[in-house]
């Protein structure tokens, strides 16, 4: 063997060397964690740049991801939503207006909403005709949705036509409680024999927009949402209230030709659902995308159509019922996330737009204070998810240096708390940064 060669093998094999060396830190460090003994955890982690897996542990077992479900949301709202949200579709026939829903959750959403939908229709002098009652495979909840928490503000139905975020806003001013939209002030009702009398309680019926109070102080900075119960007339009801004209109204067929009004850009409502966790924005992309598709809400479809598409290429198959995650059906493993992550990042080549709809850890959604900073920069940007019992993190990480990893990392049936999980997916991913 002449002297280059054996350099060069030498060379190799140092670095072959270090390369295990690092891994078995990392696999010492979660082995010897007091925290994942407790429970069952998935791990898995890629190099992007050497394309290859550096080490999993039960990365190929099967795990409820809770929000990282959205993951797969954001990749199915890539491929099947354009730069901005279809907002509406409709036709004019002589002096009438007819206009269907798309699913578009950012009408009169308090943060997301342009005011496109609203100067449309209020600017028009046409007869306006809500097109509603259409036959529809798409349930308001999703398999698997625990039906007790229909009135908690992370669960508002799935619809056509959502607006106001599909949910009711409660405040104070000078100790009386505000009503927002002000069509259900007239909903609310006093009930002394809600319990907790030391404690201002809202509660809503299950079936109808009923909303009892009892008759606690309201605290200071009192903010509050929940879900109403939808329906087509409720809907009619509070446009109306907003756009101070008449809707009426109808049933009529959906021509093939339609026009398309749009709203906003998508990588903001997808970047808004991925820093929050934003269940409805989650369940809603959906819908848009599902109409967007196929001309009709198919959710279900789309999903296997994704999968056909897309992920029957993983190594392992995976199992979603939804698109926000509140689903204990859904399964995935760690290995499966770090491979939908790698597609997205193909399809988001560029590392800042990449990173843009995924949080920040230190800085930003749920990971602000999950993650120090690296002289005021991130190292982390991920996609958390949190139920009973489970707590998941997977995302992208650059570690001191330089190297661009992808990870994924679940946790399922732990007992108490998702704080000292989550604590410990922070040491342990802060320790790949810093000496990997």
């Amino acid at each position: 063997m002449n002297k280059l060669l054996f350099s060069i093998f030498v060379l190799f094999l140092s670095a072959y060397q270090a390369r295990s060396q690092d891994i078995g830190l990392i696999q010492r460090s979660l082995a010897q964690s007091p925290i994942l003994k407790n429970h069952f955890f998935g791990f898995s982690l890629y190099d992007v740049e050497e394309h290859q897996f550096l080490m999993g542990l039960n990365e190929d077992k099967y795990f409820t991801p809770a929000s990282n479900a959205k993951i797969f949301t954001l990749f199915t709202a890539l491929k099947n939503i354009g730069d901005s949200i279809p907002a509406l579709q409709y036709i004019e026939k002589g002096d009438s207006l007819l206009f269907w829903g798309t699913g578009d959750p950012t009408f009169l959403h308090p943060k997301l909403d342009a005011g496109t939908v609203y100067n449309f229709l209020k600017a028009t002098d046409k007869k306006l005709f809500y097109v509603g009652g259409i036959p529809t495979e798409e349930p308001f909840y999703r398999l698997g949705w625990a039906m007790e928490d229909y009135e908690e503000y992370y669960q508002p139905e799935i619809t056509p036509f959502p607006i106001y975020g599909n949910v009711v806003t409660f405040g104070r001013i000078r100790n009386r409680l505000t009503v927002f939209p002000v069509h259900f002030q007239f909903c609310v009702a006093t009930d002394e024999t809600i319990a907790e009398p030391d404690h201002f309680r809202i509660h809503r019926k299950f079936a109808e927009n009923i909303f009892l109070i009892n008759n606690a102080r309201i605290p200071n900075n009192y903010v509050n949402q929940k879900p109403f119960k939808y329906s087509d007339e409720l809907f009619i009801q509070l446009l109306q209230d907003t756009l101070q004209k008449q809707v009426e109204l109808i049933q009529y067929p959906k021509p093939t030709e339609v026009n398309t009004l749009y709203s906003v850009t998508t990588r903001d409502v997808l970047r808004e659902m991925m820093l929050v966790s934003d269940n409805f924005l989650a369940e809603q992309l959906m819908m848009v995308a599902a109409m967007n598709r196929y001309g009709e809400f198919h959710t279900a479809r789309l999903r296997k159509d994704m999968e056909a598409a897309h992920y029957a290429f993983f190594t392992d198959k995976i199992d979603l019922y939804d698109g926000s995650g509140l689903s204990p059906y859904n399964k995935v493993t760690a290995r499966s996330l770090v491979e939908l992550l790698l597609i997205i990042a193909q399809e988001i080549p560029e590392a800042n737009a990449l990173h843009y709809l995924f949080a920040a850890g230190g800085l930003e959604g749920t990971l602000k204070t999950t993650y120090r900073l690296d002289s005021g920069v991130p190292f982390v940007w991920a996609k958390t998810g949190t139920l009973k019992g489970v707590h998941c993190q997977s995302g992208y990480i650059r570690t001191r240096s330089g190297r661009n990893l992808a990870f994924s990392f679940l946790h399922n049936n732990f007992v108490g708390s998702a704080k000292p999980v989550r604590k410990e997916v922070a040491r342990i991913m802060t320790f790949i940064w810093e000496y990997f």
